[in-house]
């Protein structure tokens, strides 16, 4: 009899353990946000017109005492003042008979969130959700325009963006040829490993333009002073003293012309001094090098100008602009905003006329022999050239597909 009790109770454990182990492999505690999914409940909803931090938690019945103290309690970890329309918000509330609103959360971006805690403990938070890197390569022939070829493949076409910054001073972008081949390889930031968020870095690039071979690789050329240029493969700094364009991009409407005639004016022989790139109103100009602000004014035919002295040899002049965003005196250094296109003095359309002085006269800046960056120097170059071996050979060995074949 002792024995078959002995039993029974032995039975009934090892029944109470396995109901145990049956519920928590049922009914696993998972987490979001940090709170028990099976104690939680969670509203997913989003942002409406005229909806504010405070009117969503009043309608949850938080009193506003309440919700002012925990906006001041919070102010320095996280901030609500302005909810962006349309952007996804959760609500996190006890699993009770009469549900009480313990959380809010806040999701501004795809990268991370803002949590407030209201009861309880009252504490708010912003987390980033982590990032990850991959390696990755686009290559294509152009057909219309760089842009429209990243985008049929598939890929981000803001690499156009970061390539047109690394051969900014050796490759006219508005002047592509149809059958101009690239190749890349770019790091991409992604969340979740799957979420592309940014492009990184351009480690390596190739562009056959105009039956001209352009390596361009990243390299690290001041390990002291941290600075990183992009060389060729000759070693060449593919910087130079001034951009190809004082815009990012759009189209040379008009370019220098000593010949040009117009119709407007009975098609006589109307010298054009400048190189016209048209681009929306609003657009900004770039300073073409580094140099002091001479000029911001106005006339008549300029519109609204800025000028650039640069050295004894070299001038720019920027004309037509919707408004100057400098001061003369100022120093200015490549890529500088200087002001912004705009339809000012004698214009038909919005566009920025670009005057090119060398020696205080007006020349075609696309004809000229401009200056290098300083060079790296000898004994860097051996190194680089060693350096550059493996990722050369990636990049060449990637196959540039004809479009028929994609």
């Amino acid at each position: 009899m002792r024995k078959l009790f002995t039993l029974l109770i032995i039975a009934g454990l090892f029944s109470c353990s396995s109901e145990e182990n049956k519920q928590t492999e049922e009914d696993p505690i998972r987490y979001k946000y940090g709170y028990d999914q099976n104690k939680y409940v969670f509203e997913e909803r989003k942002v409406k017109r005229g909806d504010t931090f405070g009117d969503i938690l009043e309608d949850q019945g938080i009193d506003y005492p309440e919700i002012y103290q925990a906006i001041e309690k919070t102010k320095d970890e996280v901030s609500f003042r302005k909810l962006q329309l349309g952007k996804p918000y959760t609500l996190i509330f006890t699993n009770d008979s009469i549900r009480k609103l313990k959380a809010f959360v806040y999701h501004p971006t795809i990268e991370g969130y803002s949590l407030i805690q209201l009861r309880d403990s009252i504490f708010g938070k912003t987390f980033s959700k982590p990032r990850s890197y991959k390696d990755l390569s686009a290559a294509g022939t152009i057909d219309n325009s760089l842009y429209l070829t990243l985008e049929e493949q598939g890929k981000d076409p803001l690499l156009t963006y970061y390539l047109s910054d690394i051969y900014a001073w050796t490759i006219d972008f508005f002047r592509l040829d149809k059958g101009d081949k690239f190749k890349v390889i770019y790091t991409q930031a992604f969340i979740d490993d799957t979420i592309p968020v940014a492009i990184t870095k351009i480690k390596a690039a190739y562009f056959l333009h105009k039956g001209k071979e352009q390596y361009a690789f990243e390299y690290e050329t001041d390990s002291i002073k941290g600075i990183v240029e992009y060389l060729d493969q000759d070693g060449k700094n593919l910087r130079r003293a001034f951009l190809q364009s004082p815009i990012k991009f759009g189209r040379i409407s008009s370019r220098y012309n000593l010949r040009r005639r117009i119709a407007y004016y009975g098609n006589r022989v109307r010298p054009h001094r400048g190189t016209d790139f048209a681009a929306p109103v609003g657009t900004p100009i770039l300073s073409t090098a580094n140099g002091t602000i001479t000029e911001v004014s106005y006339t008549r035919a300029n519109g609204r100008y800025v000028k650039v002295k640069h050295n004894n040899t070299y001038t720019t002049q920027y004309l037509h602009m919707q408004k100057a965003n400098v001061k003369v005196g100022q120093f200015v250094e490549q890529g500088d905003v200087i002001g912004f296109v705009g339809m000012t003095g004698n214009t038909s359309g919005p566009h920025v006329c670009y005057r090119f002085r060398k020696n205080d006269v007006e020349v075609d800046p696309f004809k000229q022999e401009l200056p290098e960056a300083k060079p790296i120097n000898e004994s860097l170059k051996k190194k680089y050239f060693s350096d550059i071996v493996l990722i050369k050979s990636q990049l060449d060995s990637i196959v540039i597909k004809n479009k028929t074949s994609i």
